[in-house]
């Protein structure tokens, strides 16, 4: 199986991304990584239904991740065998967005992980003093950052990063007083230390 990024939205593909989509026989993906790619796909386009089940592909199998595979993305069902091509991801996009370097970040996903968890990840985090991207969870969003701060004294500035690489990308800034409130699903949080 290839894994391919196809980033985090339009225009964001790689060449070798592209040329992996172009010769693909068919290709397999969620309904918004498939309509990311869609101009490139020469083939058949399958949604997937059972992410579970990907290790059943055939070993010629495409499989478009959105961002990139191995950050929160397809790439965890991979296996020693496969292929994956890197994607841009959301943490590319809202570092350049923002003028962090990733060279003093942490990345964290809180998706399914639980609100303690993910207060545990970015307290650790934060106190090393890195930055920090994460990637939400419904149980833990701008609000939830906003009481980690304040309970730890952290000064920081949070931002949330929606629908990063589309014509509505939107960007808001906020703090630990007055965090920035989200106004889609398809979105990350950027806390920059002061």
């Amino acid at each position: 199986m290839i894994i391919v990024g196809v980033g985090v939205g339009p225009g964001m593909l790689t060449e070798e991304a592209i040329e992996a989509i172009k010769n693909a026989p068919v290709v397999y993906g969620s309904k918004r990584a498939i309509e990311t790619a869609e101009k490139y796909i020469t083939g058949k386009a399958n949604k997937i239904r059972d992410y579970k089940n990907l290790h059943l592909l055939p070993d010629d199998a495409v499989v478009l991740s959105t961002g990139d595979p191995l950050f929160s993305g397809l790439g965890k069902y991979a296996s020693k065998n496969d292929r994956i091509i890197p994607g841009i991801s959301s943490l590319h996009l809202a570092c350049a967005r923002l003028g962090v370097n990733m060279t003093e970040l942490a990345a964290i996903t809180a998706h399914g992980r639980g609100g303690n968890h993910s207060k545990h990840l970015l307290v650790q985090e934060l106190k090393l003093g890195k930055n920090v991207l994460l990637l939400p969870d419904a149980s833990f969003g701008p609000n939830e950052v906003a009481k980690v701060l304040h309970e730890f004294d952290i000064n920081a500035d949070i931002y949330t990063c929606e629908e990063l690489g589309y014509p509505n990308e939107r960007i808001t800034g906020g703090n630990r007083t007055n965090p920035p409130e989200v106004q889609s699903k398809l979105y990350c949080i950027m806390i920059v230390q002061k």
